[in-house]
């Protein structure tokens, strides 16, 4: 068996997509795309060495049917299948079916993700090696009393939030007793309807906290590998808009800590492949917490690839097929880089705003990288995430990374659709997220003015 598979089937769509079969077309990989016919006329369908309609009336719903994805792997003679991030990447009974159908899942294994999935189990689960988390790392609350009576232990404020899943969905701030009635039952009600579970918990919230998480690349004989931190700090509606690595303003010793913990929650479930554990840092205390553990690559990987100069989505495929990274695997760090996510929704509200891309421009130039799902003439549908392009920046410090981020958000061009890049310039051009002493306000206060 040689280092890795021949022919990859790619089980998503879009920027991430795109981004594997690049890799793949590197590596002499023959890559399969799957797409919903309204996918047709994107990049990564154009860019596959072999693309493969899904069959279904609702897009989002065609790219969830494992069965008729293994089936097409099958049929078409791929090897491998790789899920890149969303959709089908963190789901235990795909990853199960794909190594049942004799196919290499280019993942952590199906037991892993199962208990790094539900939040209780896996804040158990660290804790138990070690890790710190906030509040009990027990069961999930079965009733209100319960909640009431964890948030009296830990104290408010706290967060409510969902053990089934991720993506600020149903993440709830309660600053008192009937605030957390309120949050809990909308909490779980949401949990129930997004994820199938209505499991929930609750946890301290930190009102100066910054989300800092660690990249981790777990070896078949236990060797877990630490590849830095990012900052993600910067966010809106719990989630990501900009991305940076190395963290700035981060304390050594915290930063060694966190690494180590990060490791430490790997370890202890035996991670295969490449994963994030995430936490959340009190910038007041200087003490972190763990958050959760994603059991796939990142939207945010390319700036651990720029600052480390290696190929993410290269060492997942040799780990899947091999065991351990490539011989010539030998990551550095170095520099500083940034990414921050364009998107088709309105600058002000945040809220999604699909269109047709009339031009499409991307910056270039020393240091920059895009990774981009879209293209002029195509259209950016209301079916799926807003995400259009990713704009990475690298520099040799911190300084020059922030001015080449700030010249290629300036250099992008696109009309006919509504994107958030007036407001990522003003984020990026702020005092606060240029000092590097921002927390996870400063969306909010940037778009306060203040």
């Amino acid at each position: 068996m040689g280092a890795f598979p021949e022919r990859l089937l790619v089980a998503n769509r879009g920027e991430i997509a795109r981004r594997v079969i690049a890799t793949a077309r590197r590596l002499g990989i023959e890559s399969v795309a799957v797409h919903h016919p309204i996918d047709a006329a994107l990049p990564f369908v154009l860019e596959a060495d072999l693309a493969v309609p899904l069959e279904g009336d609702v897009p989002v719903r065609a790219y969830l049917d494992g069965a008729q994805i293994i089936r097409i792997a099958r049929e078409v003679g791929a090897t491998a299948i790789h899920p890149g991030y969303g959709f089908l990447a963190e789901n235990e009974q795909f990853a199960r079916d794909v190594v049942a159908a004799g196919l290499t899942w280019v993942g952590p294994s199906p037991g892993t993700i199962a208990a790094m999935g539900d939040k209780v189990e896996a804040r158990r689960v660290v804790a138990e090696a070690g890790v710190p988390v906030s509040g009990g790392a027990d069961d999930a609350l079965g009733s209100v009393e319960e909640a009431l009576l964890e948030a009296s232990r830990i104290g408010y404020p706290v967060m409510v939030k969902a053990a089934g899943g991720g993506g600020g969905i149903g993440m709830a701030v309660a600053h008192d007793a009937d605030a957390l009635r309120t949050a809990f039952d909308g909490t779980r009600s949401m949990a129930e309807r997004s994820f199938g579970s209505d499991r929930v918990f609750v946890e301290k919230f930190v009102s100066a906290a910054r989300h800092v998480e660690v990249q981790v690349l777990g070896l078949a004989n236990g060797t877990v590998i630490a590849l830095g931190e990012r900052d993600c700090s910067a966010q809106r509606r719990h989630q990501k808009l900009v991305e940076e690595s190395p963290a700035p303003m981060l304390d050594p010793r915290v930063r060694g800590r966190m690494l180590l913990s990060a490791v430490q929650a790997a370890e202890v479930v035996g991670y295969l492949n490449a994963g994030t554990v995430e936490f959340l840092l009190d910038t007041v205390s200087g003490e972190f917490v763990f958050l959760e553990m994603n059991t796939r690559i990142q939207v945010e990987h390319p700036v651990t690839e720029l600052t480390y100069g290696i190929d993410l989505v290269e060492q997942q495929l040799s780990i899947a097929h091999t065991g351990t990274t490539t011989a010539d695997f030998a990551p550095s760090p170095r520099g500083h880089a940034i990414e921050v996510r364009v998107c088709a929704e309105d600058p002000k509200r945040f809220y999604p705003r699909p269109g047709v891309i009339d031009e499409w421009v991307e910056p270039c130039g020393p240091g920059i990288r895009v990774d981009s799902a879209y293209a002029a003439g195509v259209e950016v549908t209301p079916f799926f995430d807003s995400l259009v392009a990713k704009v990475c920046a690298y520099g040799d410090t911190r300084e020059q990374a922030l001015a080449r981020v700030v010249a290629a958000l300036d250099e992008f061009v696109v009309t006919g659709l509504v994107t958030n890049l007036p407001f990522l310039r003003e984020l990026v051009r702020s005092d606060e997220f240029a000092s590097g002493r921002y927390d996870t306000n400063v969306v909010a206060n940037v778009k306060a003015g203040r």
